[in-house]
């Protein structure tokens, strides 16, 4: 069983001194975790990410090869129908990116030029980008703090005669309020979007999130529910939507195969330096180290805040057939990868829950969650994820964006106080491939340090008040 990597308090409290010799010797420790024991058991420390891995991947990649089928091939196809019967929908177009997909979407919705777009005001900066490069104007509407998802009402006060489209980001792996959000949208006849790039396998009252809406979109990056190395896809309600959709996408240039390669080892890289034992020895030290000297390296994880006008070269580009290969064997395994992020989430819940000043995921009734991310609120948010490093618990703090903090992209916009203090949430580790053990070990660690923190602010609190 994964243990607690710093398990006496007065060594890890050690870490805050004199920064370069204690930095070494954090480093040190770190590294020398591999020969430290405790009950029988080798020390490890649990990275924040755990990608989801079919597998059997070299073989499916190695038979795309021999079949000279890497870029072009019969898969892709394949794994459109998959996707679409899946999701319980005719059918299904790939993208290179989930972010393109929705921009191929915008422009086969046919919408007026410099119509508005309501998204919610947390949510990942690539997406209000792209209704912007569409020609079309994002307007943020505040989330509620217990789900962070779209507030209907919000959405409802945020409508004006501009407004063209709505989209509702299912957040996380929980779907929104789609019964409130459709009976709103339906009355001045604005299109849904459903944003699933964390959602796949998600449910709001026995139905897919995706099927809602007039049109979806899915993502396919290394961290989602489907990993495919990248890539994303649309669907649509209206069949002849989602036929300029295709039109668009097959448009696009084949990607060499230099490019695919490089994505296929960058995404093996990933799985490789998530596992504990390579974790613990590598990039452990290394947060240890930027810890000490009060850095931030989450903001090299994550791709760069900037205009996409002129998009990047990479997204003007087809899906190729090997990501579509491991993308069929993925939806076969969807379904266990699932069971295991709930069963791993039900640990967090029962350890956790209960602790005075903590609030834990709040699912509503009628929705299944997948957790792409278990959401927690704790108290002194930055306290506690320091001190979750020195006890060998890599914890995520923002996995998406305030974009209304975001004006170099998108002017000066009114505050959405929900989407700033859902920002304060942390995530903990609850992916498939960390196992019962390891998450048993991250709940036993994290109940211990919440138990020693003080209450959370009521001030805080995480009520809905709109």
């Amino acid at each position: 069983m994964a243990v607690e990597l710093l398990a006496d308090p007065g060594a890890a409290d050690s870490f805050r001194g004199g920064a370069v010799g204690r930095a070494g010797r954090a480093a040190s420790r770190a590294r020398g975790a591999g020969r430290n024991v405790e009950d029988g058991h080798v020390l490890t420390a649990i990275c924040r990410y755990g990608p989801r891995v079919v597998a059997g991947t070299k073989a499916i990649v190695q038979r795309c090869r021999d079949r000279s089928e890497l870029i072009q091939g019969p898969d892709i196809r394949r794994f459109e129908q998959a996707l679409a019967a899946r999701i319980g929908v005719a059918d299904a177009v790939s993208a290179s990116y989930g972010r393109i997909a929705f921009y191929y979407l915008l422009r086969a919705l046919r919408l007026p030029e410099g119509g508005e777009v309501i998204l919610p005001a947390l949510t990942f900066w690539v997406v209000p980008e792209m209704v912007r490069v569409a020609g079309l104007k994002p307007v943020f509407a505040d989330v509620d703090p217990r789900t962070f998802n779209l507030d209907p009402v919000a959405f409802e006060r945020a409508i004006t005669p501009r407004t063209v489209a709505v989209v509702p980001t299912h957040l996380y792996g929980l779907s929104c309020d789609m019964g409130a959000i459709m009976a709103i949208a339906d009355r001045p006849r604005v299109k849904v979007i459903e944003d699933c790039a964390h959602s796949l396998g998600a449910r709001y009252h026995g139905r897919h999130v995706g099927t809602f809406g007039d049109a979806a979109f899915f993502s396919f990056q290394t961290l989602k529910p489907l990993n495919t190395y990248g890539g994303g896809a649309a669907i649509a309600r209206d069949p002849a939507i989602l036929a300029r959709v295709r039109a668009q996408a097959e448009a696009e240039p084949w990607p060499n195969e230099e490019r695919v390669n490089n994505r296929l080892k960058l995404g093996a890289a990933q799985r490789i330096f998530s596992r504990p034992a390579v974790f613990t020895m590598t990039a452990y030290p290394a947060l240890l180290i930027a810890m000490l000297w009060k850095a931030r390296p989450d903001v090299y994880l994550w791709e760069k805040i900037r205009p996409l006008s002129p998009m990047p070269d990479s997204y003007r580009e087809r899906y190729p057939n090997v990501q579509a290969a491991i993308g069929l064997a993925g939806l076969e395994r969807l379904d266990a990868w699932t069971a295991q992020t709930r069963a791993h989430a039900r640990i967090m819940d029962d350890a956790l829950g209960s602790l005075p000043g903590v609030r834990a995921p709040f699912v509503p009734e009628g929705c299944e969650h997948v957790y792409y991310q278990y959401c927690l609120y704790t108290p002194d948010r930055d306290r506690f994820v320091r001190r979750a490093l020195r006890h060998g618990v890599d914890v995520e703090t923002l996995h998406v964006d305030v974009c209304t903090e975001l004006t170099p992209l998108f002017g000066e916009q009114p505050r959405k106080p929900h989407a700033e203090q859902a920002s304060q949430a942390v995530q903990l580790p609850v992916y498939a491939s960390l196992g019962e053990r390891r998450a048993r070990a991250v709940a036993r660690r994290v109940r211990r340090l919440l138990r020693s923190a003080p209450a959370l602010d009521e001030r805080a609190a995480v009520h809905h008040t709109s």
